[in-house]
């Protein structure tokens, strides 16, 4: 009875192998497994080793589809202590360290066999056995060495051969019942098997009582497959023995490519999969990628750069003849240099300057000219000067000698001016004028485009007086001569004498004469003073001579003592009778100030201090346009200074009559300092001229740390010029839109101080400075604020959206007191309400004031009572000091003392500046955070309104709350052309509103919509 339960079993067992490969269907093995084997594809017997013989039994059936099917079972669930074992063939591992095998097997439920049975299993043991070669055996199970072993011996070797790689148990088990139903119980499960060291290795299954089918055996590893990818080709790799290891594999570029940057590389993982790419390959110049293939770039276009992506069309004037260019030829008469972008157009020479003028000054041309018709299509357009002698009786042409001077210099020059100066007199000379760019070179054999300018030098200045010789000498006086320059250049009208007290020079004195010597009385006893002579002819002044030093006598007698006391008497009181003279004009109204005074009818003698003419005791502005000869006033209150002290070096701006430059002052005796050098342009008329030193004229007569300070004018040759001090910084609006946020409130409030005292001084002076801005103020490199922009006329025109038209530009309404725009009544006390509007220039950073409201919008709301509200995150006391500065009544508004007097006790006390106006609250400058604090603590979503409030653009608040973007989550999506359709049209305020909505998009997506601050 037991044997026929057995052999039904066996039967059970297999008949469900069948019907499970039936179910099955055909097996798909994935790309990345290969297999070393699969017990399924075997054709004929698997030739297995199986002891005990009566142990695991191979049965050899075909599916429908007559396919040969193998499977081993066991099933000797009667019998005591059941030892089988099955072993595979020898399998090749290929390289492979770490290989996995699958199971399919059927189980028979332990609980379902009849009582009475001797022992059931529901698993069985799965073992390996490492070697390099075949150990093929006999089918009696005994080894062909020879050993001569019994099969007991046999199999307990072999056994102790085997390490045990895991125990097999069945998730799904089959009853007797299930064989009725025809269900299928098969089980399938997957053991990994590594790392492995030799070529090769056996399985063996051993049995210890359980019912069970082998039906499929399968052994692969897993690699990582053939790969292309950004055009790297990667083999077929083995993975490492790890199951966390990665292979590092190095790619091979195909398909006419090449390595960007790096070799591309991957790394290939334990489960045969490829990752972590680093590096790629792009196809070499002349190629292009189309489809994951390198194609050549068609005839007609190019490429040239690895990080391009596609062929490009040639640029203009440009053509590829062949395929794969990786450039484009230039057309003829086109030409490149090998800066130039490949996408860039060939290009030509420029055309010649034109409309080139030439303006003769003595032995100085000041050339001017326009830009050429055609550019070549390049920006980098320079000139070039070439300086030719013309010779006597029409011998030819020589090179201009290296005495000539081109300033700012003769090659390379962007703006399109040049003086060519220390000509010869009575000369004729031929300047060449030439425009370049960059393929100029290129081009020179073919093209050279310039003009020709023949010019004729006027009479010279004077040569210096080499000599100055010392003659009797005094306790008070000394007789000095000289010998007329080696070089007169025409008929000396007269000597200028200018002496100093050695070490005194900021205060000189200057006598004119028409002799070669003469006698310099009132010098002080036992001094040295210091001499300079030039003389002057038609064509001007020539430069002074070299200092000569002179001292004078000691003191004399008693008697001559007392004489001179005497004199000094007699000389203080008409002193003081002059000094009488002078007020009763200055109080009759009547222009007063320096008046000169005959010594002789050969002498004029002239007194300055620090570059200022000396009016002891009086301290009041004189209005240029007080004196008959404008140019009187000029060099009256502003010092002469020779062209040869100054050097232009490069051009900062531009004025209204002519270029702004920079450059070093080099004033003998004196250390070299940097100025700002303004010049009129060349074609000017004489009622230009006198405009244009008419802010000399009045910046000559101040002399104050937050003026600007006023070094000297060239006006006795060409161009004329104002020389100021250098101020760093440039204007103050500029300055603080550059430095948002950057300063702390008390560098403010100095900066504010600073132009309060110099408007200060301005009105002690009895000056209406009637165009106080923050674009008007100049700031040096210690962020010293210097008031400037004088003399300037204004006339108010009727239409009052025009503002005030001046020869400068015009002066906007917004910073003009009510009384000056109705009466044209401009006073000190107009000037206070400006500086309440450069108040809040600098507390809001050079905001604009009344933003974007018309002229006429503005004189509306001041004249009802609108003001400009307090500035993001300014102080209290400083808004009021605005609000007062903008009361309607002139004589409620505080003078310039009052308004320094307050500043100066906000900087010794800041604590005084702790309370805000108006508060941004913003934890960061660079981040708009999304949520506030309440009073409890508690988070509360900020608004639309707060967040414009915190980058000062609440103005805006309105528009967008009309445009329906009243949420942050709305106004996070906006663009620029969102902005412009709510009514956001300024540049600058768009980009600063999308910068904020860009960093509102970082905070959102890195942080949750809840931020507690």
């Amino acid at each position: 009875m037991q044997s026929r339960w057995w052999s039904c079993g066996v039967r059970l067992a297999a008949w469900t192998w069948i019907w499970s490969v039936a179910l099955l269907g055909t097996r798909c093995i994935p790309a990345n497994e290969v297999n070393l084997l699969d017990s399924r594809s075997v054709i004929g017997d698997l030739g297995w080793v199986a002891y005990p013989k009566n142990g695991w039994e191979e049965i050899g059936e075909v599916d429908e589809d007559y396919a040969p099917i193998h499977t081993y079972q066991v099933c000797r669930v009667m019998e005591q202590n059941q030892n089988n074992w099955l072993h595979t063939n020898w399998i090749l591992t290929e390289g492979a360290q770490r290989v996995f095998i699958e199971l399919k097997f059927t189980l028979r439920d332990c609980n379902s066999l009849p009582g009475g049975v001797g022992t059931c299993k529901e698993t069985f043991n799965m073992y390996y056995y490492e070697t390099d070669g075949d150990e093929e055996e006999t089918d009696d199970g005994e080894m062909r060495d020879g050993t001569g072993m019994t099969e007991e011996e046999d199999r307990v070797m072999k056994e102790s051969r085997y390490v045990k790689i895991d125990t097999i148990a069945a998730d799904e088990s089959f009853t007797e019942l299930d064989l009725g139903d025809r269900v299928m119980k098969l089980n399938t499960e997957v053991r990994d098997l590594g790392p492995l060291s030799h070529k090769g290795f056996y399985l063996a299954f051993q049995d210890l009582g359980a019912c069970i089918a082998l039906v499929s055996v399968r052994v692969f590893y897993k690699r990582c497959p053939f790969l292309v990818k950004s055009l790297a080709e990667f083999p077929d790799t083995i993975p490492g023995s790890e199951a966390s290891q990665l292979v590092e594999v190095v790619g091979r570029c195909v398909n006419n490519s090449i390595p960007l940057y790096e070799p591309p590389r991957m790394h290939c993982s334990t489960e045969g999969e490829w990752l972590v790419p680093i590096g790629k390959c792009v196809c070499q110049p002349g190629f292009e990628e189309i489809n994951g293939s390198c194609q050549v770039c068609k005839a007609g276009f190019y490429r040239s750069l690895l990080e391009s992506v596609a062929c490009s069309k040639c640029p203009p004037h440009s053509v590829a003849r062949q395929t794969g260019a990786t450039s484009c030829g230039c057309d003829d008469g086109y030409y490149k240099i090998d800066s130039d972008p490949p996408n860039m157009a060939c290009t030509r020479p420029p055309s010649a300057p034109r409309n080139a003028i030439s303006n003769v000054n003595e032995t100085s041309v000041f050339l001017e000219w326009s830009v050429p018709m055609e550019t070549g299509g390049r920006k980098d357009v320079r000139y070039n000067i070439l300086c030719r002698r013309v010779l006597p009786d029409g011998r030819g042409l020589e090179e201009c000698g290296a005495g000539v001077r081109f300033l700012p210099r003769r090659v390379g020059l962007s703006n399109t001016s040049v003086m060519v100066a220390d000509l010869q007199s009575h000369t004729n000379y031929s300047l060449l004028l030439e425009a370049v760019n960059g393929v100029s070179e290129q081009a020179r054999e073919h093209s050279k485009q310039y003009v020709t300018l023949n010019v004729t030098t006027n009479q010279a200045a004077p040569s210096p007086v080499s000599v100055v010789r010392k003659g009797h000498t005094g306790k008070s006086s000394i007789s000095v001569s000289w010998a007329e320059p080696d070089r007169p250049n025409g008929i000396i009208l007269e000597y200028e004498i200018k002496y100093f007290e050695k070490e005194q020079d900021s205060s000189y004195t200057i006598i004119k004469s028409k002799e070669t010597e003469m006698v310099v009385e009132g010098l002080k006893p036992s001094s040295v003073y210091i001499f300079q002579v030039r003389a002057r002819t038609s064509a001007g002044y020539g430069a002074f001579s070299r200092r000569f030093e002179f001292q004078t006598s000691p003191y004399l007698t008693a008697t001559s003592e007392r004489a001179q006391a005497s004199i000094v008497a007699v000389a203080i009181t008409l002193a003081l009778v002059l000094l009488a003279v002078v007020a009763g004009f200055l109080l009759s109204g009547r222009r007063c100030g320096y008046s000169k005074a005959k010594q002789d009818p050969e002498e004029e003698k002239m007194h300055f201090h620090n570059g200022h003419i000396k009016f002891p005791g009086v301290r009041t502005y004189i209005d240029p346009l007080t004196y008959e000869d404008p140019n009187q006033a000029v060099h009256e209150f502003a010092q002469e200074i020779d062209v040869s002290f100054i050097s232009i070096e490069r051009i900062i701006g531009a004025g209204e009559f002519g270029e702004v430059c920079s450059g070093p002052l080099r004033l003998p005796g004196k250390r070299e300092m940097q100025v700002a050098i303004k010049t009129l342009k060349a074609g000017y008329t004489e009622q230009q001229r006198r405009d244009f030193l008419w802010e000399a004229s009045i910046m000559g007569q101040f002399n104050h740390p937050n003026i600007i300070r006023l070094e000297g004018v060239v006006t006795k040759s060409k161009p004329v010029m104002i020389i100021t001090e250098y101020m760093e910084n440039g204007s103050l609006d500029t300055f603080l839109k550059k430095n948002d946020g950057q300063f702390t409130v008390i560098q403010l409030v100095g900066m504010q101080r600073g132009i309060a005292s110099g408007m200060r001084y301005l009105s002690d002076m009895g000056y209406v400075h009637r165009d106080l801005a923050a674009r008007n103020i100049l700031v040096n490199s210690n962020l010293v604020c210097k008031v400037s922009d004088f003399g300037l006329s204004r006339v108010l025109e009727d239409d009052p959206e025009a503002a005030y038209t001046t020869r400068g530009g015009k002066i906007p309404i917004r910073w003009t007191a009510p009384e000056a725009i109705a009466y044209r009544k401009f006073t000190s006390a107009s000037d206070v309400w400006s500086y309440g509007i450069v108040m809040w220039e600098v507390m809001s950073y050079g905001e604009r004031p009344y933003w974007e409201m018309s002229n006429q919008d503005v004189i509306k709301a001041v004249e009802e009572s609108y003001r400009l509200p307090g500035p993001m995150d300014c102080p209290e006391a400083l808004y009021h000091l605005m609000m007062d500065c903008w009361q309607r009544e002139r004589s409620s508004r505080p003078k310039f003392d009052e308004i320094v007097c307050l500043l100066d006790k906000f900087i010794r006390n800041p604590s005084s500046l702790k309370k805000l106006v108006n508060s941004s609250h913003r934890v960061s400058n660079l981040l708009v955070e999304h949520a506030s604090v309440e009073g409890d603590g508690s988070t509360r979503s900020q608004t639309v309104g707060e967040w414009l409030d915190s980058i000062k653009m609440g103005r805006y608040t309105e528009l967008f709350m009309e445009g329906g973007y009243s949420s942050l989550e709305t106004v996070a999506q906006m663009t620029s052309e969102d902005l412009r359709r709510v009514g956001v049209n300024l540049a600058g305020h768009q980009k600063k509103i999308i910068t904020s909505i860009q960093e509102m998009r970082v905070h959102m997506n890195s942080t949750s919509s809840t931020v507690k601050i």
